[in-house]
């Protein structure tokens, strides 16, 4: 069976943006796109509506944003398989659960107008911090413009996990289903004691500290690269604090993989500091790929 690529709706520009991107990537995966609609607030909050217009006031606005979504989905992939739900709950919990029976999820950003632009809604960073499959947030340019730009490059920000890493797997996947270069980065930094300017201190610390960046890039990525010889991949380690590399490489980027570790519990931070900078800031689309500790 296959599993859809799910799409969270609520009507915002970001939330159709979403819907475009997602109907492009359910073709490159050929899986079908489900578009999810959730919300109390609407369904109490609609009655004048529904009266005006002789509706039921639980159906006026809830079901006119997932058939507009769908229709918009369609136009643009007019062979797309497309299928809609409406779901009386709240958002953060109907699209976690979804996400266990999916390829991924997919979500736009809430930011609107002003500084409010830079951060990241509440929905989007909860379904990415809870979610058992890869969630996909729509940041930066995708967020704003009907054709943005592309430059052909994934990038996937390695973390300490040195082999079997779902983020990995996921990035390659996506390098190869695109044909677009797989760049991958390792953040490096020389504590405070043995910093890299220091004419008494620079040297052999640094050199060490990149080069245990580089063992750990390699092994990494060896045992996924070997099953995909098409992706051209480029290995950098960087030196600097991981959230700062990632987002300006970001700018030239079309989309940003990192890992996010789920603990057992299900309280509790479950994104790293990393991945929120991200989240909020990136821009380019991130994709928050789980792994479970």
């Amino acid at each position: 069976m296959e599993l859809p690529l799910v799409v969270g709706v609520d009507g915002s520009e970001p939330s159709l943006r979403a819907v475009d991107w997602a109907a492009d990537e359910a073709v490159l995966r050929g899986v079908p796109l489900r578009l999810v609609h959730a919300s109390l607030w609407e369904w109490y909050e609609g009655a004048a509506l529904a009266e005006d217009l002789g509706k039921p006031s639980d159906k006026v606005l809830a079901d006119e944003i997932v058939d507009g979504a769908a229709r918009r989905a369609r136009t643009r992939q007019p062979d797309l398989k497309v299928s809609t739900e409406v779901l009386a709950e709240e958002p953060e919990y109907a699209l976690v659960r979804e996400g266990r029976r999916a390829s991924a999820l997919v979500l736009g950003s809430r930011g609107r107008g002003g500084i409010a632009e830079l951060l990241l809604g509440s929905v989007s960073l909860t379904v990415a911090a809870y979610a058992t499959c890869p969630v996909v947030v729509l940041r930066g340019r995708q967020d704003k413009q009907e054709q943005p730009v592309t430059h052909g490059r994934i990038l996937l920000g390695v973390g300490e996990e040195t082999h079997g890493s779902a983020a990995v797997r996921f990035a390659f996947e996506e390098a190869e289903r695109r044909g677009a270069v797989l760049e991958a980065v390792r953040a490096w930094r020389c504590p405070a004691h043995e910093t890299a300017d220091h004419p008494l201190l620079a040297g052999e610390p640094a050199h060490l500290h990149e080069q245990r960046a580089a063992e750990t890039l390699e092994a990494a990525l060896n045992e996924t690269a070997a099953k995909y010889p098409s992706v051209q991949v480029r290995r950098r380690t960087a030196e600097g604090p991981a959230r700062k590399v990632l987002l300006d490489a970001s700018a030239t980027a079309d989309l940003l993989v990192v890992g996010a570790r789920r603990r057992k519990q299900t309280f509790g931070l479950q994104l790293g500091r990393v991945a929120h900078t991200l989240l909020h800031h990136s821009a380019c689309p991130v994709a928050v790929v789980p792994q479970r500790s």
